[in-house]
């Protein structure tokens, strides 16, 4: 399935944006890494020129941008000599910018063809939508249905692969990896496991978490561990579970603390609102309102809540770790997990990192939230209060997991990215997911 996967990744991340007037996707002859040091070298040549500065007209003026990242996931060929390429670019006047680019020339030198504002903190200005032809064409926000925006309800089911590339090692390494479970509303089959050194299977007791731990040598440096998936998911909406305990949901954890400055500012948001379901929609309100979708600078991604209540940005990691945080302290339960979501408006290709969403309980129910996708389109704000599209995969549930053997700097904060410590310190691991859909989810996905 990888190979197969490999192969259609370039083309198939052309539609996360690609103008109207491309053709029908073609074999990928620009190789991604080309596409990659074509759009770096445009944005310093210009940036060098521009006093500093990336200049891109917006809206009758001129946005002054510094480059936080080229998005790799999302480069592609797109045939007739045309590539695609997109990346996060931070303004002095505080937004992060999502930047659509479409390049020709390739693999000579380079010239771009079209510069536009895709997204402005996390938020699209416009969604691209495939005709039966194989072109493409921008869509309005306000008029796109939601399958271009982030959303499969009723039932999705795709192949899912998760790679992690080990960096070179001078010395022995022990790595933590999440291994997807099946659960009442995902159904997974582990189709192959393929990685280095000597592996075992962890369970992780407080949420229950499988986890895939590694021992590796220096010989192991350079390879890649790959686990490919099939998954089947429902759509998520409150539900009841006898079997859990909801006051477990309301203990502290190392980034989301209980404080009296959590507190203060939980009881204000929730004043007057006389039930459990009331207080929660009016924390979540609080949180799109507070908090800025950016994932720039320091800090940030950690799951911290006070990080997202002073600095009032952060990825989905700091929406949540904030929610539950207030939610916890006026007495909701709440709880964490992570995973990946998958696109709705493809069917190949790379994924955009890991995602997470929380739940809280109410009324004898868990309602499923998702603070971040709502801060993103104000349209959906309603659906995510109370549901998780199909279109996902959960990898694991909770914070500060303890597994035997553990990693030396104690529990694990969160786990969707692979832990690796070698000599006992933290290493950072590049980790890619891609997933497929096969024809018949395909049709079913765009239903």
């Amino acid at each position: 399935m990888s190979r197969r996967l490999a192969a259609l990744v370039a083309a198939a991340l052309a539609t996360a944006c690609v103008p109207a007037s491309a053709r029908r996707i073609h074999p990928p002859q620009v190789p991604n890494e080309r596409i990659a040091e074509a759009i770096q070298s445009h944005i310093d040549a210009e940036s060098q020129a521009g006093g500093g500065y990336f200049h891109v007209p917006y809206q009758g003026k001129t946005l002054d941008l510094k480059l936080v990242r080229v998005h790799t996931e999302y480069l592609a060929d797109l045939g007739d000599g045309t590539q695609f390429a997109c990346v996060d670019l931070v303004g002095l006047d505080g937004p992060v910018y999502d930047v659509d680019f479409f390049l020709k020339g390739l693999p000579g030198p380079a010239t771009v063809t079209e510069t536009t504002v895709h997204k402005i903190d996390g938020k699209p200005l416009y969604a691209w939508e495939q005709a039966k032809n194989g072109t493409w064409r921008r869509v309005k926000v306000e008029n796109a249905p939601d399958r271009l925006l982030g959303v499969i309800r009723g039932e999705d089911e795709f192949e899912f692969t998760y790679k992690a590339s080990i960096p070179p090692l001078t010395s022995p390494a022990r790595l933590w990896l999440p291994l997807a479970q099946s659960d009442a509303y995902q159904t997974v089959q582990v189709l192959s496991v393929h990685a280095p050194g000597s592996r075992r299977e962890l369970r992780e007791q407080k949420h229950g978490n499988e986890v895939l731990f590694v021992d590796l040598v220096p010989e192991d440096g350079g390879s890649t561990i790959e686990v490919d998936y099939h998954v089947r998911r429902r759509e998520k909406s409150p539900y009841p579970d006898p079997g859990e305990r909801p006051a477990d949901d309301l203990a502290p954890e190392t980034l989301v603390p209980s404080t009296d400055a959590m507190r203060e500012i939980a009881q204000h948001v929730v004043e007057g609102k006389p039930t459990d379901l009331m207080r929660a929609r009016a924390i979540f309100d609080h949180v799109i309102e507070q908090v800025r979708y950016a994932k720039y600078g320091s800090g940030w991604g950690r799951g911290d809540a006070v990080y997202a209540c002073d600095k009032k940005s952060g990825n989905c990691t700091d929406f949540h770790a904030y929610f539950i945080a207030l939610a916890r302290s006026v007495g909701i339960p709440a709880r964490f997990a992570i995973g990946a979501s998958i696109p709705s408006e493809r069917n190949d290709g790379g994924i955009d990192g890991y995602h997470c969403w929380a739940e809280f309980f109410a009324d004898g129910k868990w309602w499923p939230v998702d603070v971040s996708e709502a801060d993103k389109n104000v349209r959906l704000a309603t659906y995510y209060f109370g549901h998780h599209p199909a279109n996902r995969i959960e990898l694991s549930r909770g914070r500060d997991l303890v597994v035997d053997p553990g990693p030396q700097s104690g529990p694990i904060n969160f786990l969707a990215y692979p832990v690796l410590e070698v000599d006992g310190q933290p290493v950072k691991v590049k980790t890619e997911f891609s997933f497929h859909r096969g024809a018949l989810q395909a049709r079913r996905s765009g239903d």
